[in-house]
């Protein structure tokens, strides 16, 4: 590093612009790359099946296409044999739903390949499903290992399934991007508890793990806090979870029932979803959205309890799977215990 990087605040500043100028370039260049390839990959995909070339040129045809391809094309990866069939499927599976739908393919040769293959391995015969990952990895840029996830809890059966008044209560266009950002049920397999755990420990263990319950709860939340303190009039309440979308542009009251869904719970988010708009939302917000997510439901119940509800509130369960005996938590050694095991060992 030179001295004048040191002493020269502008230089610095304009040495740091370069660099993060290089990056976006390098990270441009990536995603040009990687579409180009996926247009070749489209291509070739097209061609297989066109010609019909396993049939014509019979069950060897893989195993030659790949030799000869590397042959002329040595300094090229991805012509190997078991990337071909996936090259072909890759084709296959979208090829009827991109004629209808000709702005799909932007959006196909728009995340990277090892994301499709994870995607043609699991929803080859499911084109629509399919499509929906690619959007979901596509607009939240999700990670190989966070679309596996997703995929692994069911995510294109939950989202947007939550019962709620929110086409009853917001103009349309907001109404369905509420709806969409709703799932039923919420997937917290991210948290282990031991069983017989109460409320108070579901809601620490949130809020423990908030980057995952972000990630859980979808895109454009941002987390505001948690046993969020508001007056009302004279008397003093606490949110549960107090959240804001940056997508829809609102604050997210979420109320956590570790027990069956009951009418109460309504009332109770609603209060809190009005208070909400009448104190912390600014003009330029959308009026709040109140997210009710309960251990269990009577969906007639909920649908009869949100309709003499006059604010837009959804209703969802909850899944935890990861369950420990009580014993188990007993039988952990405890800080003591382990800080005197490292001084005995001294």
């Amino acid at each position: 590093m030179s001295q004048l990087i040191k002493i020269d605040k502008e230089y610095a500043q304009w040495i740091k612009n370069i660099g993060e100028r290089f990056k976006a370039s390098q990270l441009k260049a990536a995603s040009k790359v990687n579409t180009e390839m996926l247009r070749f990959y489209w291509s070739l995909g097209t061609d297989m099946v066109n010609l019909k070339a396993e049939s014509r040129w019979g069950d060897k045809f893989f195993s030659n296409l790949s030799s000869d391809l590397q042959d002329s094309l040595p300094d090229i990866k991805g012509l190997s044999i078991t990337n071909l069939g996936y090259i072909k499927r890759f084709y296959l599976l979208y090829s009827s739903y991109a004629s209808i739908h000709p702005q799909a393919e932007g959006e196909l040769f728009s995340i990277p390949w090892g994301h499709h293959k994870y995607i043609i391995d699991k929803f080859y015969n499911e084109p629509e499903k399919a499509i929906f990952y690619v959007r979901e990895a596509l607009q939240n840029g999700w990670s190989r290992s966070v679309l596996l996830n997703f995929m692994d809890t069911d995510l294109y059966e939950r989202q947007g399934k939550a019962i709620s008044n929110l086409s009853q209560r917001l103009p349309a266009i907001q109404s369905d991007m509420a709806q969409e950002m709703t799932k039923d049920p919420y997937n917290f397999d991210f948290i282990t508890l031991t069983k017989g755990y109460k409320e108070k420990e579901l809601k620490d263990a949130l809020e423990h793990n908030i980057i995952k319950f972000l990630l859980e709860l979808g895109t454009g939340f941002a987390f505001v806090g948690r046993e969020y303190r508001i007056v009302i009039g004279e008397t003093e309440k606490f949110i549960d979870m107090l959240f804001y979308n940056l997508n829809l542009r609102c604050y997210v009251v979420i109320e956590i029932k570790t027990g069956k869904f009951d009418s109460d719970g309504v009332v109770q988010l609603g209060t809190y979803v009005s208070a909400v708009n009448h104190i912390l939302r600014q003009k330029n917000d959308n009026p709040t959205l109140g997210l009710l997510i309960c251990k269990s439901k009577d969906n007639i119940l909920a649908q009869y309890s949100l309709e003499s509800s006059s604010q837009p509130i959804g209703v969802s369960e909850y899944e935890l799977s990861k369950l420990y005996p009580v014993e188990f938590k007993s039988s952990l050694p405890s800080i003591e215990d382990i800080e005197k095991n490292l001084k005995d060992d001294e």
